[in-house]
């Protein structure tokens, strides 16, 4: 019988985990000696090394004292959260990783509430421990109390606990010990995770929990064998959650992990972690098994989406000029191929048939779509976010998803951050100092009142204030909430932007365009010093005489324009405004880009209200 451990590696964005995974590969001897290895090596795609975060849930192996440890690096931001859930079903146990100054944060406690809930024993790790601010021993006070909160069993509060710096490869069970390697996290993980309660002598089933796609191999379905074994080449059967037969085929391919390569095999056993290919139509949550069994294995019911985005064709006079996918079904394609591999997004056509409307957990989760399409060649309109309400059958209220907000700031912007978060409906639920001169606040805030609202706080807390969210519950709705204060400044015309037109008009408010960018009527270049939009000319040249005069010619000098992030641009647009996504570039819009439409609309919805 194979000795195997699956655990999953659990912690807050930027805590360390990948980089843990790094020094555990290089230490267990996965590596050749010349080989040339990337810095967080389980950050694979583009997006994830840019930005630093784990967005996809990704399995490793390594071999330590005979024994296959199966490890799977799992995404830190709440936004990515389908991907914990499912893949949490395929661990025995789970390391906790918490920063040793930070300590446990608002999206430790998402996962770790849901590693608890399946009975997961963790083992906590205070990474970190030799930065110059590190509290390690208060660490593992915060620790436990947020393990009470979340309602651990005595077990589970009976946690082991290792002191760690992943960057230098070294962990030790005593702060005294001598910091060497990696070998007593692998040692605790031998002796406090239990081995897979498999059967293997019952006949195959696994559980899908990632699906990819591969150029060469088509659908790879990744998932945990339950019982049994799989055989290349063997019949199998998908069942679907309700027990229905989805499909029947045989086992193209069986591959394992071996450090971050997968290898083929032509058998493997219960308790092993694997990937097949082979199935054409068998999907996330389903069972792959023998054509003998009848009953499908339990999977974790996913969280809903709480967010959803409009998304249609570019129709800007730039339409098609950068990106070489612009039509509504290339769009539609991927958008379905996008929602049956990633279970935590959902999409639906609107009732015109001409744009689709996709649910998400958040702006990161929806940005970071956007972003992958948009390097794929697509061109794109993006709405403003809006949050999915329901309805209570009980009473028939409507609700509104509510989210926890912790906010580390410095002392002297507290009073600034409490008053905008109170204005947008939010609750103060805790306020304590957190050392340094420092605050940590805690809202319980509408999601609604959070869109758009990254920007502002950064402004108000000059940059160093770092806010955490993570959905709450559903609550009764709040009733209004303030948007952005200011209007837009609106080109009247298409063309090249002029410095000369640009430098007349700063005084009207801030600019988001820099001399020879290209605008369009109807493209918003720039923020409004007052409450309404304000159409301007940005190509307006200056006129040219042979008449000189000393002293008349004044030095033009620009102030720099705003730039915006994708998520950014997302949040600050407003309801009759839209983000066009190009390869190349984003720009800011009206929906209706006549400005003849645009004041029949206005009229039409005054009418309609009064």
């Amino acid at each position: 019988m194979k000795d195997i451990r699956n655990i999953a590696i659990i912690a807050h964005v930027d805590h360390g985990k990948t980089t843990l995974i790094d020094s555990l590969l290089a230490q267990s001897g996965t590596f050749r000696a010349n080989q040339s290895v990337d810095e967080r090596v389980m950050d694979s795609n583009d997006l994830e090394k840019e930005r630093g975060i784990t967005i996809l849930a990704k399995c490793t192996s390594i071999n330590w004292q005979n024994t296959t440890v199966n490890i799977i690096d799992t995404p830190g931001h709440a936004d990515f959260g389908g991907e914990v859930e499912r893949v949490l079903s395929m661990a025995d146990g789970v390391i906790l990783l918490a920063d040793a100054s930070e300590g446990p944060m608002p999206q430790t406690k998402f996962v770790l509430a849901k590693a608890l809930a399946q009975g997961l024993r963790p083992i906590v790790v205070v990474n970190k421990v030799d930065k110059p601010d590190a509290r390690p021993d208060e660490v593992v006070d915060e620790v436990f109390d947020l393990f009470a909160a979340l309602d651990a069993s005595d077990e589970q509060l009976d946690f082991p606990v290792l002191y760690a710096s992943g960057r230098d490869g070294w962990c030790v069970r005593e702060l005294e010990d001598e910091r060497k390697d990696l070998s007593p996290l692998l040692e605790l993980v031998l002796e406090h995770v239990s081995p897979p309660q498999v059967d293997v002598d019952a006949p195959f089933a696994m559980l899908v929990t990632l699906l990819e796609s591969d150029p060469f191999l088509g659908r790879i379905l990744t998932g945990r064998i339950y019982s049994g074994k799989a055989k290349t080449g063997a019949t199998v059967k998908a069942l679907s959650l309700d027990g229905s037969t989805v499909e029947t085929r045989r086992l193209t391919k069986l591959q394992t992990f071996a450090g971050i390569e997968r290898v083929a095999v032509e058998e493997a056993v219960a308790g092993d972690i694997i990937s097949i290919a082979g199935m054409e139509e068998a999907s996330v949550a389903d069972t792959i098994c023998d054509p003998a069994v009848e009953e499908p294995l339990q999977s974790t019911p996913i969280d809903p989406p709480t967010m959803a985005i409009t998304i249609s064709v570019n129709d800007s006079p730039f339409a098609g000029q950068e990106g070489s996918k612009v039509t509504s079904r290339m769009i539609r394609d991927r958008l379905m191929a996008e929602a049956e591999t990633n279970v935590a997004i959902t999409v639906n056509e609107t009732e015109g048939k001409d744009a689709l409307e996709v649910g998400g957990r958040g702006e990161l989760q929806l940005g970071v779509l956007i972003e992958t399409m948009r390097r794929e060649g697509f061109e794109l309109s993006v709405s403003r976010p809006r949050v999915l309400l329901r309805k209570d059958e009980a009473t028939g209220e409507t609700l509104e998803p509510v989210e926890e907000v912790v906010i580390d700031v410095d002392d002297e912007h507290s009073g600034v951050v409490v008053e905008k978060i109170s204005q947008r409906k939010g609750k103060m639920t805790d306020m304590r100092p957190s050392g340094g001169g420092k605050t940590r606040v805690t809202f319980l805030a509408p999601s609604r009142g959070l869109i758009g609202y990254q920007g502002e706080f950064l402004t108000d807390t000059k940059g160093t204030g770092i806010m955490n969210r993570l959905y709450h519950s559903h609550e009764p709705y709040k009733g209004d909430i303030p948007g952005r204060r200011n209007g837009a400044l609106i080109s009247t015309d298409q063309g090249e932007a002029v410095a000369y037109a640009l430098f007349n008009l700063q005084d009207r408010g801030v600019m988001f365009v820099k001399p020879q960018d290209k605008v369009y009527a109807g493209m918003i270049v720039g923020e409004n010093s007052r409450d309404n939009d304000l159409e301007i000319n940005v190509l307006k040249g200056k006129q040219l005489t042979n008449v000189r005069a000393s002293g008349t010619d004044e030095a033009i000098r620009l102030t720099p324009p705003r730039l915006m992030t994708l998520e950014e641009m997302i949040a600050y647009i407003g309801d009759d405004e839209l983000v066009e996504v190009t390869p190349k570039s984003l720009r800011l819009r009206k929906r209706l880009l006549d400005s003849n439409d645009r004041k029949r609309e206005s009229r039409a919805a005054k009418k309609a209200s009064a």
